[in-house]
């Protein structure tokens, strides 16, 4: 079996149905494709079943991991995959029909043991003008076949060579439980072991925003967890070697960045307020990056 796709699913059944009938019309099919469901009701389980008994070009493995733990239900996942190349996608996002033939086909042109490609958000009719204007959804692209920085890495549309993964402990680490980072640490111990992670523009997937993260409340708190998470890596010299003199010099660029933050907010709020969004968020990604200093972590998910 070449390829398997991994979706970890939580209460989402209306879109993990629309990402199964991507799947269905992909040009490159996978061999299989599991489903671990992180609701302990199994609320997965009919629209899984649903697919598999309409025909299905493909395999469809399901199963449940009741603990609610992002970490522990993607590393059922891959323990349940059975593929050489193990591509992961939300359950929350769309794939258009070249997507796997085109990851695949990155993968073989680079000679890399994995691909990342973008997650393109889609904003609803009913998103305000200031978060349009403020592309907060965004995030940062790089030049086709280039080595990923460490600091960019991320799952939602990703291609890994599985020998990489099942050679690694976990592969995930449970120990973030509801928090973000766990695809961002595994990522980088594989390049820091020696896997090559390329880019690729060609590959994207799509991200329907949903209306209840239409919020400056939902960006600041997603800023905060990602400030935490780039913190933790930083100190603990996942990107590179860090001692306490740069630990120090680290927190006080850090304390000044949320100073300097938070007064461009004010200012910037009569100029517009996607302008003064964007400076509160990158203070509160700022205030993110001083909460790991005291060994707290924010539970995203909750």
């Amino acid at each position: 079996m070449k390829l398997s796709v991994c979706i970890a699913t939580y209460r989402r059944t209306n879109k993990l149905d629309e990402v199964l009938n991507d799947l269905r019309q992909q040009t490159v099919l996978p061999g299989q494709v599991v489903v671990v469901d992180n609701d302990a009701a199994g609320s997965a389980r009919a629209v899984a079943d649903r697919h598999r008994d309409s025909g299905a070009p493909f395999r469809i493995d399901y199963a449940i991991q009741p603990e609610r733990n992002i970490a522990r239900t993607r590393n059922l996942t891959v323990t349940l995959a059975e593929g050489e190349w193990l591509a992961f996608i939300d359950d929350d996002e769309r794939a258009p029909d070249t997507w796997l033939q085109t990851l695949l086909a990155e993968a073989e042109r680079y000679a890399a043991d994995g691909v990342l490609s973008p997650v393109e958000p889609r904003l609803p009719p009913e998103a305000p003008g200031w978060i349009r204007r403020g592309r907060f959804y965004d995030f940062p692209h790089q030049p086709d076949g280039a080595l990923v920085p460490l600091n960019c890495m991320r799952f939602g549309n990703v291609l890994l060579r599985a020998d990489w993964l099942r050679r690694e402990p976990g592969p995930f680490d449970e120990r973030y439980r509801l928090g973000t980072g766990e695809d961002g640490d595994l990522l980088v111990r594989l390049v820091q072991k020696g896997a090559k992670i390329v880019w690729t523009e060609k590959a994207p997937v799509f991200e329907p925003i949903e209306v209840q993260r239409l919020s400056l409340r939902w960006l600041m708190r997603r800023a905060f967890s990602g400030g935490q998470e780039f913190a933790s890596q930083t100190l603990s010299g996942k990107y590179a070697p860090i001692g306490f003199a740069g630990s120090a010099v680290f927190f006080v660029r850090v304390s000044a960045q949320f100073l300097m933050a938070g007064v461009l907010a004010l200012l910037c709020w009569p100029v517009g307020r996607h302008r003064a969004a964007g400076w509160l968020i990158t203070a509160w990604a700022n205030l993110g990056k001083m909460n790991a200093f005291w060994g707290r972590h924010l539970q995203t998910y909750t």
